[in-house]
């Protein structure tokens, strides 16, 4: 198969968790010894035909590193699963703009090199594809590399809360481009919504009645920590509607993260709280704890989304994907029950599908 060409809009965690895993899995020729990973061939790709061509970041402890050697770097804390070998592909500095926020400042070190022109290095890689993995916090940073796509054609990804694919104002202009986007907010394999949401469907299926429900999440690293400071009502708006969406009718919802804690290092606890009703009015409660690593909880996902959204550019497809953004993302253009999307994606990936963009 041909390569997908990608490129990186910040080297955090997740970026971390993805180019460990494309070396965890590259050998792999088999599903039973793809361990963890939910598909090792879609649509005819295999994770070894996803190439890394060029990365972008703001701290100096990743700038002008090769990308195999800034993953491992401060303030990054993922868990290193394995030696990543010499990628030939230099960290270049990007805008700063509002990806760095007052608490994470404290944390960050940003570099004093000049900032590279992006539009020039996306044009000299070949990259086909933007993967935004910006904080949650950096709206305008978001937008602007978003822009930045526009600009050179290649295809976004939108793994962070900013309405993107969501929004119909960007939508259009990705559609005027010709051009595909994917997102926003990107779902976790391990997940607490998507785990969070599947409880309140089985329940509901089975004839019980819930009346209350929340999922708070506690985290560690700087993820966490700008999510506690600039987009904590965000996510719970967006992560409230999602899991409002599994359920037939009105019950009291609430859902999102709820703080930082800096010795969890890169993990995440969730918990959750469901009340309900069953036979002749019976209550019924249910308190669980989900205990997670962030970064490698993004890697499943994302190999998916990058294949899939090579598969819509070379069909020639153009504004917001939605049976990706359905499948793989917390707020969708339009939100569908979990079944209804994974169905989407995968008649989408079989083409199958007769109207595979969203009309917006």
């Amino acid at each position: 198969m041909a390569e997908i060409k990608v490129a990186l809009a910040g080297v955090g965690n997740c970026a971390s968790g993805l180019i460990q895993g494309l070396k965890y899995y590259g050998n792999c020729e088999k599903e039973e010894e793809s361990l963890g990973l939910r598909h090792l061939y879609l649509g005819g790709f295999h994770p070894k035909d996803i190439q890394i061509v060029a990365a972008f970041d703001v701290d100096s402890r990743k700038v002008g590193k090769d990308l195999s050697q800034a993953i491992f770097a401060e303030p990054n804390n993922a868990p290193k699963i394995v030696d990543v070998p010499q990628l030939d592909v230099t960290v270049q500095k990007g805008p700063v703009l509002d990806g760095v926020g007052e608490y994470t400042r404290k944390v960050i070190q940003i570099s004093s090199q000049s900032e590279v022109d992006v539009k020039k290095v996306l044009e000299e890689s070949g990259a086909e594809i933007l993967l935004n993995l910006l904080p949650s916090g950096a709206i305008e940073a978001s937008k602007w590399y978003a822009e930045q796509a526009l600009s050179v054609g290649c295809a976004f990804v939108n793994a962070t809360p900013v309405f993107i694919a969501s929004d119909r104002v960007w939508a259009g202009k990705f559609e005027d481009a010709g051009l595909p986007v994917v997102g926003d907010d990107l779902l976790d394999q391990v997940g607490a919504t998507t785990l969070h949401k599947t409880l309140l469907k089985l329940l509901s299926m089975h004839g019980v009645r819930i009346t209350e429900t929340y999922q708070l999440d506690v985290g560690g690293g700087t993820e966490s920590l700008d999510t506690l400071e600039r987009t904590r009502d965000v996510k719970r708006t967006v992560k409230t509607r999602s899991v409002e969406a599994a359920l037939p009718y009105r019950a009291e919802v609430v859902a999102g993260s709820m703080d930082y804690v800096d010795f969890l290092n890169n993990r995440r606890d969730s918990y959750f709280w469901i009340r309900g009703l069953y036979f002749c009015n019976t209550p019924m409660q249910i308190d669980l704890k989900l205990s997670t690593v962030d970064a490698p909880n993004a890697g499943s996902v994302l190999f998916d989304v990058i294949r899939a959204v090579k598969i819509a550019l070379d069909r020639r497809l153009k504004g917001a994907i939605l049976p990706i953004c359905a499948y793989a993302f917390k707020n969708p253009p339009q939100l569908f029950p979990i079944e209804t999307a994974e169905k989407m994606f995968f008649d989408f990936i079989a083409e199958r599908h007769e109207s595979e963009k969203v009309t917006l």
